[in-house]
């Protein structure tokens, strides 16, 4: 079990034996032998181990382990091998840390994954999803307004939301898997938050999406659409630009972005898509958008970034009706004590109740 733990640590950590042998002080020999659980390692090797992994002690001795299935990656290029180690190993300690504390409370506050009802067996044309993303918002009474917080929407609703600081660049798009026959999807830490709520969009379109597409359709198009459509609704975008232009104002787009979290770039593409803008004025636009560099950076502010909640707010919740110490609530937040009171504010609460 330990030298599982050893293992899977080091792959979320993008270490090679090498790597870890050096920090630790000792052979590669060595370490491939805790891994394959010829020999164990002794307290002051664990210590050492857990600093260069950047993980507590306990972390070696849990005893939940997941493993991810129906793996799918968005992504620009193939990513090496020894980045997709990275970012699954990453992702699994997370999931774990959940499940661990799943199963320590009696009750969980969310409810499964569960795919709406009265969605059509067979989509045949990418057109239909528009109907599709109004029956999903309607099922779970979200209106036709911007979605300020996609994330807490898709937690709220059964699906695990993993975010990941294992690489920065643009070759990763995020990812989806199933865990336990529960939905995860991954998105990058770092990224700008229209870029989140987007790849989280994405996603979701793929699980609702799965096995009802015509063979003509093709899979990632779809799912873009349906992200484009879920986060703006068709009766929204035409409010917001009208039936038929013929050009936009960047400044126009900057506001439009800041208020439904879709970028630029993606509002020119729905306006495309739903026929506001002709194909020609849409190729303009986008080399437009090329020659100043906005294709890569855009000119107005960036848009907020998202983050879970739920895992912590459960974490809490046990510290709160004693189901869990301090310590283990530090373990499962992935924080060192200090850190964790720093977040509980222990010494400020101390300190009021002196008074």
């Amino acid at each position: 079990m330990i030298g599982s733990r050893i293992k899977q640590a080091r792959r979320a950590s993008g270490l090679s034996l090498r790597e870890l042998a050096d920090k630790v002080g000792i052979s590669a020999m060595s370490i491939s032998k805790y891994e394959n659980g010829q020999v164990t390692p002794n307290s002051s090797i664990l210590l050492a181990l857990a600093r260069a992994l950047n993980v507590r002690v306990e972390y070696f001795f849990r005893t939940i382990q997941v493993s991810l299935h129906e793996v799918e990656y968005r992504k620009h290029a193939k990513l090496p091998k020894k980045i997709l180690r990275q970012i699954e190993g990453d992702v699994i300690e997370q999931v774990e840390r959940y499940m661990e504390l799943e199963e320590i409370l009696p009750v969980s506050p969310i409810s499964p994954f569960v795919v709406p009802k009265g969605l059509p067996a067979r989509v045949n044309s990418y057109d239909e999803i528009e109907h599709i993303t109004n029956h999903i918002r309607d099922a779970w009474d979200l209106g036709r307004n911007p979605i300020q917080d996609l994330t807490g929407t898709l937690e709220e609703r059964g699906i695990k939301i993993i975010q990941t600081n294992a690489v920065h660049d643009m070759q990763f798009d995020g990812l989806a898997a199933m865990v336990n026959g529960n939905p995860v999807i991954v998105v990058g830490s770092e990224w700008p938050g229209d870029r989140q709520r987007f790849t989280l969009a994405h996603e979701l379109g793929h699980l609702i999406l799965k096995e009802r597409l015509n063979r003509k359709l093709e899979e990632e198009t779809a799912a873009n659409r349906f992200a484009g459509a879920f986060l703006v609704p068709a009766a929204e975008a035409y409010k917001e630009l009208g039936r038929k232009r013929t050009w936009f104002e960047p400044r126009e787009l900057c506001v439009l972005k800041k208020a439904y979290g879709l970028s630029m770039n993606a509002w020119l593409h729905r306006a495309h898509e739903l026929g506001i803008i002709n194909d020609a004025t849409h190729l303009e636009l986008i080399k437009y958008f090329r020659k100043l560099g906005w294709h890569k950076q855009e000119p107005c502010d960036k848009y907020s970034r998202e983050e879970p909640q739920v895992f912590m707010q459960l974490v809490f919740h046990a510290l709160a009706e004693d189901l869990i110490s301090e310590s283990k609530s530090a373990e499962l937040l992935g924080l060192s004590i200090t850190d964790f009171r720093a977040i509980r504010k222990v010494d400020h609460v101390k300190t009021v109740v002196n008074q």
